[in-house]
This record gives C-alpha cells, structure tokens and sequence, in this order.
C-alpha cells in the first residue's frame, strides 16, 4: 500500500470521515444542502468521475480494510478519554476494541468478512499494534480534550456548506485551539504533506468562522510509523485555503452543468471500486439522473442537444 502522495490508507479514512458526517443527519434535520468535506473536494482534485460516482451517484463501495481498521481505532481513541485521568492505560484501550468492533459489526454487518480474511487474532492484533503506538506519541492522561469527533459545518457567503469532522480539539486555557486528526496510515513522504494539510487547513478555516478564532496549532499523529506532523496555519494559508475550495466547487459545478465528469489517471486507480464502469478501463458510465445532480450539486445538467 503506497504511502506517497495521497496514501490510500489516507483516502480511505477521509472516505469513512465523510460517512460520519453523513450519519449525524437524522430525519428532523432539515433538507442537506450541497457541500464539501476535505474528502469530496479531494474525491474531485483526484478524479472528477469518482467523485460523481460518489455523490452523485452513491454507488456502493465493498468495506475497506484500512478504512475500517482506521474506524475502529479512531472509536477506541475516542472513548478511551471517557475514563479519568490515571486510567487510560494500554491494557484499557485494548479493553475496548470487542465493543467498539461490535458498534461497528451492528452499523456495518458486511464489515465481518475483513476479519475472516486476515483471521480474528491478526486483525485485533494489527489494531493493538496502532494503539500501542499512540501511546509512545502522546500520554492521554496528561490531556484533557474539549471535544471528540467534533462535527463542523458552517457555510460560505454563497451558500455553500463546508462540512467534517474533527477528530479531536484540544482548548488550552487562554482559548488557543489545537486540532488533531488520528492517521492509522504511515506518514508521507517528504513533498507529500499537501493532502494531508489540506483537511487540516479545511478545518482551520471551519473552525476559525465557528469560533471566531484561528487554531494556533494543526496536529497530525500517523500510527503507523510513529510521526507526528505539526503546523501552526497562518491567515494567508486560510485565505488560499478557501479560495482553493472556491475553486474545486466551481469545478464541479461546471462538471454538473455540462455533464462532463472526466476519469483522471493515476497510481490510485488500481484501488478503485468502479473500474468495471471507467471508460480509462473499457467500461461505460451510467447516465447520471438530472434529479440526482442537482440534489447533490444544486445544479441541473443543461438538456443535451438533439
């Protein structure tokens, strides 16, 4: 599984990030409108027919070993900071790992044949392995978080909703906020941070319109090399930031308007579940119902000519 670039570990916990927002909508929520999380504008920068694959289309996507691996360990970091300061040991959080599988088991049942493949013993083994090095990075009872997967929205002056969820947000006494994000994936490779960074700008700009105050530090902990990334985002990074997301949904507007979803080449299509439908694969697209883009873009296709 190559690390570089946009790892697919990486993807796949942006994938899983999105579904968590997804879930927090309940039927007295009002109607959705259309948005972005760091993973859609990455879906579309990555290639424009997966992202409307996605959302527009919503086909299902068989569960991913590393998406669902990240998943669980996430679950498990986040309620290990239930127990009092003192108690969140190693041997605690590895307590936790049967429920936080069976949470997962009862939302996701297909979710069981990821752990026949590898073997029960492997698979919570692997899953012990990462929690065992969170522990050398950070000692969870000298930290007390304000808030755990923390889901943000807030919209833009024209109408469009920015969206995520933050891992976990640390306030410190004089209000200065540190967002940090759990990576179950290794780290990438020098000149390949930009992904990375960019969720975690994505967050800044969420959070400094929320709050009214820009995170002083943006924190990423890889559990499967050990590194942890740290960056302190500046006014002008947010700037662009938000410009570089203006100009992602003014691409996927023009791409919902005129129909055109190109398929983009890259070292991740080797991983993606719909090569059977991409035309850089010899397969043939579904045509994308008009009710469905507009619901999911705000955008209806213009009629195509006779």
């Amino acid at each position: 599984m190559s690390e570089t670039g946009t790892g697919t570990s990486e993807l796949a916990e942006l994938t899983a990030e999105t579904a968590a927002v997804e879930a927090t909508a309940t039927q007295d929520d009002p109607p959705r409108r259309p948005g972005l999380s760091p993973s859609r504008a990455n879906d579309f920068m990555q290639c424009p027919l997966l992202f409307r694959f996605r959302v527009v289309d919503k086909l299902p996507e068989p569960p991913s070993a590393a998406a669902v691996r990240g998943t669980l360990v996430h679950a498990v970091l986040e309620r290990l900071f239930d127990a009092p300061a003192g108690a969140r040991t190693l041997e605690a959080a590895r307590a936790l790992l049967p429920d936080a599988w069976e949470a997962i088991l009862a939302e996701r049942p297909d979710c069981a044949g990821l752990v026949a493949e590898s073997g029960d013993d492997q698979w919570f083994a692997d899953a012990e392995s990462l929690l065992a090095r969170y522990f050398t990075l950070e000692d969870p009872n000298r930290l007390q978080p304000a808030e755990r997967e923390l889901v943000v929205r807030t919209e833009l002056d024209d109408g469009l909703e920015l969206r995520g969820v933050v891992d976990r947000l640390d306030v410190a006494p004089d209000g200065a906020m540190r967002v940090v994000d759990y990576k179950t994936g290794r780290s990438p490779a020098p000149g390949f941070e930009s992904s990375a960074l960019f969720q975690m700008r994505f967050y800044a700009l969420v959070l400094a319109r929320l709050r009214g105050r820009m995170p002083a530090m943006l924190q990423l902990v890889y559990l499967g090399d050990g590194t942890v990334l740290r960056h302190q985002p500046t006014e002008g990074e947010l700037t662009a930031v938000e410009q570089r997301i203006r100009a992602v949904w003014s691409g996927i507007r023009t791409a919902a308007e005129t129909g055109r979803w190109e398929p983009r080449a890259s070292a991740l299509c080797g991983y993606c579940a719909h090569q059977a439908l991409c035309p850089l694969f010899g397969g043939t697209p579904p045509e994308p119902s008009a009710d469905a883009v507009e619901h999911a873009v705000g955008v209806r296709p213009a009629p195509a000519l006779a």
